[in-house]
């Protein structure tokens, strides 16, 4: 199962610092270089310094791999030797061919292949574990920090930004670490043994193979420079691309609505061109690089041959070591290409390191300081003049004071920015008061844990939560160790056993990955059986019947009724006609309580309650008339 739409605890309101995003948002686009390379893999080091036997490991195997392939050609060299001088012996009637002493050294090169791939495949093998136990043990380490982060983090970030951190950035790492590392190791390793190799054959070839390097390095540079701005046009397209069309799908009735098909397919048209320009430019001129390094690595050959043909002719050189020298020409420029490639590969894994380092050195929560427990305090609360500001220097709530015995219904009112929703976030430790305190029972809230204050509490929010599952489990997520027959009771008591029994799975029937299948007032008397089954002490309700019609209003606050009965409740309500009976209304303005006290005592005062009261009952009977 798998959860969807926000966190519990995000719906709950307050200023968001971001949204959730679409199409690409968040993610790291290939090509992203890191801030700090130098400080990032310093990081990243460290970080696999668990892993350093294995790591030590896999560098002895990759060493042994390419030192085994180096040296193979050399060897193969006696086996071409030895039939050129058979060859020239037998027609020169001195002798023939000793295809015995070929045979060993046939076997011998073999057998130094045969190693370089065991040893290779150990390497990879090894390589894979480490990457993938790196990339476990950093969304171990993501996820366990999610749960120490301040909520606060969360309201400033976008989720599709956090996802992005636990999922694309840590594959790409795992990848890249697999990849790049490796490679790095091995064409190092290679450039070096393959020059060692070269210069004991003969120094002169050596230096009419170096001074071709750097004409291959020139001309790598030169399409690589030029290619880079033509990939990330590409990848920037391919993003505006991909936003456009989730844009599209997900508003495809507004679209249709305001007759922008004609509109949307234009856009769309003009977008696509440009990934069209910008890809083939691209992918045109990144293809150049090997029909270069094939031209450069033919004019090394034309190079070596001449030279070898000429230092043959003078004796200095054998048949042999010519055509292993041609091998190991074409075994030098192949890394070159490889290591310009792997620096590609490098940034972008240090990139994706930075990116989770960054999550995982944000400020947590800070240590809490338990006194006492929860579970049996009494649920009467007292705010005892609170003040607190996202911003600390902008306080949301100035100074709000209110007393809520056991059992009562508090509902809190006033218009949008008022610190309704702030002052719930409060009482659940979502955020610390900045001033005054919060009480429930007499003690301090900050005495308890966060975990123990909220176990307290069942919400309902204006956001349904559900997640892909069946309605059995949906339910059953208030309870986790419920009987069948206690999730039907409490699905009786939110008046949600009726339409669950007309589906043809009835409580096993799955709801899909937007919850299309239910309608908004269903999903809403879901998420109360859910908390009727929680059976919490406490209860937040807010805005839990924005958004749905009259009629289901009723039924939904029917099983709010059921839900309340016997429990501490505050509800967060804009509509006034539903918290007419509840025990004490709290109406705020500007972060302040400016009237409290039932729903007639506040109309007859004539103030703030009953202007809003009053303006929404017009509102009501001017859509009635209209």
């Amino acid at each position: 199962m798998s959860a969807r739409n926000a966190t519990a605890s995000a719906q709950t309101g307050g200023p968001r610092r971001g949204g959730f995003g679409h199409g690409p948002a968040g993610r790291m686009a290939p090509g992203e270089k890191p801030k700090d390379f130098k400080g990032t893999v310093g990081k990243l080091v460290a970080f696999m310094g668990r892993f350093k036997a294995a790591i030590a490991v896999v560098l002895a195997f990759a060493i042994g791999s390419t030192a085994f392939s180096i040296v193979g050609p050399k060897v193969l060299s006696t086996a071409t030797t030895e039939l050129f001088d058979g060859i020239v012996a037998k027609i020169g009637g001195t002798g023939g061919i000793d295809f015995d002493a070929i045979a060993r050294i046939l076997l011998l090169t073999l057998g130094l292949y045969l190693l370089s791939a065991a040893c290779s495949f150990v390497q990879g093998w090894i390589m894979s574990s480490v990457s993938q136990r790196t990339c476990y043990e950093l969304r171990r380490g993501i996820a366990e920090k999610i749960d120490r982060m301040p909520m606060g983090y969360f309201e400033r970030t976008s989720t599709g930004d956090v996802l992005s951190r636990i999922t694309n950035d840590v594959d790409v790492l795992g990848q890249s670490l697999n990849q790049g590392v490796t490679q790095l190791i091995t064409s190092s390793v290679t450039i070096v043994g393959v020059l060692a190799m070269m210069l004991s054959i003969n120094p002169l070839m050596t230096l009419v193979t170096v001074v071709i390097l750097p004409v291959s390095i020139v001309l790598v540079a030169v399409v690589v420079k030029r290619s880079q701005k033509f990939f990330l046009a590409q990848q920037n397209t391919l993003g505006e691309i991909n936003g456009l069309v989730e844009e599209t799908f997900s508003g495809h009735a507004v679209v249709r609505a305001f007759n922008r098909e004609d509109g949307t397919v234009e856009r769309f048209g003009e977008v696509n061109a440009r990934l069209r320009e910008s890809a083939w430019k691209s992918q045109f001129v990144s293809g150049l690089m090997q029909p270069i390094m094939n031209f450069v690595g033919n004019l090394g050959y034309v190079a070596v041959a001449v030279t070898g043909s000429f230092l043959a002719v003078q004796g200095a050189i054998t048949v042999g070591d010519i055509q292993a020298f041609i091998q190991y020409v074409k075994n030098f420029t192949q890394p070159i290409t490889q290591l310009s490639q792997v620096s590609a590969v490098l940034q972008q894994m240090a990139a994706a390191a930075e990116r989770i380092f960054a999550f995982l050195e944000e400020p947590e929560e800070e240590p809490e300081r338990v006194l006492a427990r929860a579970k049996d305090v009494e649920c009467c609360v007292e705010f005892d003049h609170v003040r607190f500001g996202y911003d600390p220097a902008k306080p949301v709530v100035k100074d709000f004071s209110a007393q809520v015995e056991e059992g009562q219904t508090v509902a809190i009112v006033g218009p949008t920015g008022a610190g309704k929703t702030t002052m719930v976030k409060l009482l659940m430790r979502f955020y610390d008061v900045q001033g005054g305190s919060i009480r429930i029972g007499g003690r301090d809230i900050r005495d308890f844990a966060r975990d123990d204050v909220r176990s307290l509490f069942g919400m309902v929010l204006q956001d349904t939560w559900l997640f892909s599952g069946t309605i059995r489990e949906n339910i059953r997520y208030g309870k986790l160790d419920a009987s069948d027959e206690e999730v039907e009771a409490a699905a009786r008591a939110a008046y949600v056993h009726h339409f669950v029994q007309t589906l043809p799975e009835g409580y096993d029937t799955v709801i899909d990955e937007d919850a299309g299948n239910v309608s908004q007032g269903q999903r809403q008397l879901l998420t109360i059986a859910r908390a009727i089954l929680a059976n919490r002490r406490m209860l937040i309700l807010d805005e839990a019947t924005s958004s749905v019609d009259t009629r289901t209003e009723e039924r939904i606050q029917k099983a709010m009724d059921n839900l309340m009965a016997g429990r501490t409740a505050f509800v967060i309500a804009h509509r006034l006609s539903t918290i007419r009976n509840a025990d004490l209304i709290l109406v705020m303005r500007d972060g302040d309580i400016v009237e409290q006290g039932a729903h007639e005592e506040l109309l007859a005062l004539g103030g703030f309650y009953a202007e809003l009261y009053n303006s929404q009952f017009t509102e009501t009977t001017d859509e009635a008339e209209g």
